[in-house]
């Protein structure tokens, strides 16, 4: 039976249907000038000639969030080249690709949105390909005029704007168009060769010859024009096979302890953050997509303020004036020095096996003391352990590589077992020479044989106590937990606003439904981290996210501990 349309005055016939695409616009056209309720009655599924379109959620008014809507198209009618569906890697970044290209199609529509995609090719719930069919989730801005339906308006926009620019996203009869897909799936697909091969090499980063580091400005991402691009030191060239670029040469840098040395504005934080970077695949075009650094490396900086929950510290502070246990350390407002000194014990915990460091955003007293300011101070009187005293131990004891920007300080010349001078945006292998210049100017060395043992940190749950509980996100730097708001500004491998949602899910998830079996918090990272591989980001839903998320991104899991880490409410036993 097909759905009545005729006006009326309660619109109470809003119950999901079920019919075809000209029953929809009849629909929208037969409301026209209603009151803005009667959008409601669109909600359901409405099959098109070659997709669907399922009306998942209607805005309540016009100025309310925009209506949530998913395009479903067999996989035999999108025409996707085979290619797309070869892999779960392929599948991602086919997914990717078609977000990408959707958005910029609805760009000028103002009705129709997907969600935004930065410059690195990310598994978002916003698309999804398999093997049966391609699900597209979009948002639709229903129009009105004050609150009144303007439903003839909402009918060009269903029946003419929305399948054009769907006509224009599966139109893989041109060739290039065809080019650009397959082109994007073999950028992600070397990278991902290339980062396997890093743990088998006993590699931490690799840096390919010609890619460009330096980006368009300090808050763009983009790749910047006429940039030097990059050429591997001739002691750290080596030779990669990849699976579609072929052989590539760049520079390999081995696990243990590196050191990024040169003048001011030469190109180290640069290198660097390239490096941060490369924990995840570039778009083609970006200069990155042959960066690569091992899944779990974390960038650590000082974070003023942040809080504390029963972090073993004493590596690094072994007393505090005030009495304070430093093996189970609390505070609700770290100053630099323990809050980096936090973030380091959490991010070994968590499973990073490669810390990265820049003295700019980094505690100098957590990095260094000199000879002159040990003589002055004893160590009596000095609670905190620099890093320079634990490194050496820290990789050799546990395994940990260290990746350091350095400037101001000749002190980790003698633990490095790599140092790289950045030149003019040069990079030159200076070991040697550095070992030369430890040797003329030797230091005392203050290097402590042992890195203790970590306690493990059993999570304990916490009840939300709100009537309605808030689970949102800010961009990239805020989560708002009910009344709580967690600040991740320092947890800067978060590259995509859909990553902060989703961790802000698993956040809820962590301390709230599955806490409470004794599971320290690697564990329940590991449960989250295993419920996304095999059910991707709607198993999110069993946490509160709204069904059918269309703006989460896959976070990595030290992201997510290192979330849960700031948040204020955080029970630790």
């Amino acid at each position: 039976m097909r759905p009545n349309f005729k006006k009326s005055t309660g619109f109470k016939d809003d119950a999901p249907k079920n019919g075809t695409g000209g029953e929809l616009l009849r629909l929208l056209e037969s409301i026209d000038h209603s009151s803005y309720g009667a959008y409601k009655r669109t909600r359901g599924t409405w099959k098109f000639d070659w997709y669907t379109v399922h009306v998942d959620r209607v805005q309540s008014d016009p100025y309310a969030p925009p209506s949530a809507v998913r395009i479903t198209v067999p996989a035999q009618k999108s025409h996707l080249p085979q290619l797309a569906f070869a892999s779960p890697d392929a599948k991602v970044a086919a997914a990717d690709f078609l977000v990408r290209n959707l958005g910029k199609r609805f760009a000028s529509t103002g009705a129709l949105s997907i969600a935004r995609a930065g410059q690195e090719i990310l598994e978002r719930s916003a698309a999804n390909v398999s093997d049966t069919q391609i699900e597209l989730r979009i948002q639709v801005r229903l129009p009105a005029r004050g609150r009144t339906v303007l439903g003839k308006e909402a009918a060009k926009t269903i029946g003419q704007t929305l399948p054009a620019a769907l006509e224009q996203l599966f139109n893989f009869a041109d060739a290039s168009y065809e080019d650009r897909l397959i082109k994007h799936i073999y950028t992600y697909e070397d990278y991902l060769a290339l980062r396997g091969q890093l743990e088998e090499r006993g590699w931490v980063t690799f840096v390919a010859d010609g890619a460009t580091l330096a980006r368009e400005s300090g808050i763009s991402q983009l790749p910047m024009k006429d940039a030097l691009p990059f050429s591997a030191p001739e002691t750290r060239r080596v030779s990669v096979q990849l699976p579609h670029a072929g052989k590539i040469d760049g520079m390999a840098i081995p696990a243990g302890i590196t050191l990024i040395v040169g003048g001011g504005y030469h190109g180290k934080s640069t290198l660097l953050s390239a490096i941060q970077r490369g924990v995840y695949a570039h778009v083609p075009g970006d200069g990155r997509e042959l960066v690569a650094t091992l899944p779990q490396a974390v960038k650590l900086r000082a974070a003023d303020g942040r809080p504390v929950t029963k972090v073993d510290v004493s590596s690094f502070i072994n007393h505090l004036p005030t009495g304070a246990s430093t093996t189970a350390f609390s505070t609700q407002n770290a100053s630099g020095s323990t809050s980096q000194a936090a973030s380091l014990i959490e991010a070994i915990q968590a499973g990073a096996p490669l810390l990265l460091l820049d003295e700019d955003t980094s505690a100098t007293n957590l990095l260094i003391r000199d000879a002159r300011m040990r003589a002055l101070v004893s160590a009596g009187q000095e609670p905190i352990t620099p890093l320079v005293d634990r490194i050496r131990s820290l990789y050799e004891k546990h395994g940990i590589s260290v990746m350091m920007v350095m400037g101001g300080s000749g002190d980790y010349l003698d633990p490095a077992d790599l140092v790289l001078q950045m030149d003019s945006y040069r990079c030159l292998d200076v070991t040697e020479k550095a070992k030369q210049v430890a040797q003329q100017m030797p230091r005392v060395r203050t290097d402590l044989p042992d890195f203790p043992p970590l306690a493990a940190r059993v999570v304990s749950p916490i009840k939300s106590g709100a009537d309605r509980p808030k689970t949102k996100a800010g961009g990239l730097d805020s989560i708002i937990l009910d009344r709580d708001e967690i600040n991740v500004f320092d947890v800067e491998q978060i590259v995509d606003p859909g990553q902060t949602e989703a961790i802000a899910w698993a956040l809820r998830a962590i301390t709230g439904k599955l806490a409470g079996e004794e599971q320290t918090l690697e564990e329940l990272t590991d449960q989250i981290e295993a419920l996304l591989e095999a059910e991707g980001l709607d198993c999110l839903t069993k946490f509160g996210a709204r069904t059918h998320p269309a703006f989460l991104v896959r976070p990595r899991s030290v992201d997510i501990a290192a979330a849960v880490n700031r948040y204020r409410k955080l029970q630790i036993r």
